[in-house]
């Protein structure tokens, strides 16, 4: 088994049902620009408040680096904390008894991290780990509660928020089940993530592509071999473009033929 401390940067490891601690100094403060000029902010996200409630959850909040590789919280691990992502991307895995690991989803900026597990004061049922530099603001589940129930639109994006992941979850259940190719099942998830990239409605969709190939297949139950070649083929047929961890998806009909 690795430990936190041996996960190379973006990996995909196994990581044991014991509680890993981060480590002294993996998350650092950063000197935050105010939120209400940050230029992530996205219509219906967490962070996207009227400028007063914005301001509250500012003064609650403490900014934080996570570097790259490192782990924000660990599956099993309670609950003590929100953390809104205020740039940078962190992958979402959770592991078996038996070792397998299936990649959730990726988490972007504007979302909200540890939500579900604070207000249902359950533990993490994912671990959190950074898949390039991250910046953060977290707050402690106590003042996090006590401010969503002192703000109605506070509490209405968390309700936004927990829909749209339980939105994911069916959209990867139906990727899974009712795809009956390993070629569907890529289509399926490339314009899954041009709507997450909200680049879905141009006639060409770009894609910063986050995943290797291995990390693609552990999300779609597939082999790393049979992606790599899905993929390829896609490139052949003139229907995407990769160029490094950009992918430009070039005939969305034939993508949704694939479906």
């Amino acid at each position: 088994m690795q430990t936190t401390d041996s996960i190379p940067r973006n990996s995909f490891s196994v990581l044991d049902d014991r509680r890993i601690d981060l480590a002294p100094g993996l998350l650092q403060h950063f000197s935050s620009e105010d939120c209400r000029r940050c230029h992530t902010r996205k219509s219906g996200y967490f962070c996207n408040l009227a400028s007063v409630t914005l301001t509250e959850l500012e003064a609650i909040s403490t900014p934080h680096n996570l570097p790259d590789g490192g782990v924000l919280f660990t599956e099993g691990q309670s609950a003590t904390s929100v953390s809104i992502i205020c740039g940078g991307r962190l992958k979402l895995t959770r592991s078996s008894r038996n070792g397998k690991t299936l990649l959730v989803r990726i988490a972007c900026a504007g979302e909200a991290l540890g939500l579900s597990g604070a207000i249902a004061n359950h533990p993490h049922e994912v671990t959190a780990q950074a898949i390039e530099a991250v910046q953060l603001r977290t707050i402690q589940r106590k003042e996090f509660l006590e401010f969503i129930r002192r703000n109605s639109e506070a509490s209405l994006r968390a309700a936004e928020t927990m829909s749209r992941e339980y939105r994911g979850v069916m959209d990867d259940a139906y990727r899974l089940a009712l795809s009956s190719s390993i070629a569907g099942r890529v289509a399926h998830l490339l314009l899954a993530f041009a709507r997450e990239n909200q680049t879905d409605e141009h006639a060409q969709p770009e894609i910063d592509m986050p995943l290797k190939h291995e990390e693609l297949a552990f999300k779609l139950g597939s082999t790393r071999e049979s992606v790599t070649r899905v993929l390829n083929d896609l490139k052949r047929a003139g229907v995407l473009s990769i160029k490094g961890t950009r992918m430009v998806l070039l005939n969305k009909g034939a993508l949704r033929q694939l479906l």
